[in-house]
C-alpha cells in the first residue's frame, strides 16, 4: 500500500469517527445578551441533580450566536441524563441570585421549558442519549 492511499484511509477513519463521536446536538434559544458564557451542567439522575453533582460541565462562550440562538455538539456515551444550563453572563462560572435567592441570570433544561419559581423535578427534563444517532435537544432560556 502506498503512503498515500494509506494517509487518505487513516484521514477518512479520523473524520468518520470524529462526526459519529458527535452525538448531540443542542440548541440555546433566547439568548438575550452576548456577554459571557453559557454553562451547561449534565446530570446522571434526580439524586445527583438534587446536589448538583454533574457528571459533566461544559462551557460555550457566546461567539456564534445569531439573534439570540447558539448551537453546540459534544460527544456523551449513551445513557439517561438531564441537562441544566446557565446563562453566566458576567463570567463568574456559577449562577447568581438576588438577595431573595431569584436567578439574576437566564437558565435553562433540556426540552423543557420551566414556568414555575422552584427547581423543576429531574424527570421533566431528563432524556435518553442514543447510541449511533443524533440526540437534538432544545434550551430555551429564561430570565425572571
Amino acid at each position: 500500500m502506498n503512503l498515500k492511499v494509506l494517509l487518505f484511509f487513516c484521514f477518512g477513519m479520523f473524520l468518520g469517527a470524529n462526526v459519529l463521536s458527535q452525538n448531540n446536538e443542542v440548541v440555546f434559544s433566547g439568548i438575550r445578551s452576548s456577554k459571557g458564557q453559557i454553562i451547561l451542567k449534565i446530570y446522571r439522575d434526580s439524586k445527583s441533580y438534587e446536589n448538583d453533582q454533574a457528571c459533566k460541565v461544559l462551557y460555550f462562550k457566546k461567539t456564534d450566536m445569531v439573534k439570540g440562538t447558539m448551537k453546540v455538539k459534544f460527544h456523551l456515551t449513551p445513557g439517561e441524563y438531564g441537562f441544566a444550563l446557565c446563562d453566566d453572563e458576567n463570567n463568574s462560572n456559577v449562577m447568581n441570585f438576588n438577595i431573595l435567592g431569584i436567578p439574576t441570570e437566564g437558565f435553562g433544561f433540556s426540552n423543557y421549558y420551566h414556568a414555575g419559581m422552584s427547581s423543576p423535578k429531574f424527570s421533566s427534563f431528563k432524556l435518553t442519549v442514543k447510541e449511533n444517532e443524533v440526540n437534538k435537544v432544545n434550551m430555551h432560556i429564561r430570565y425572571l
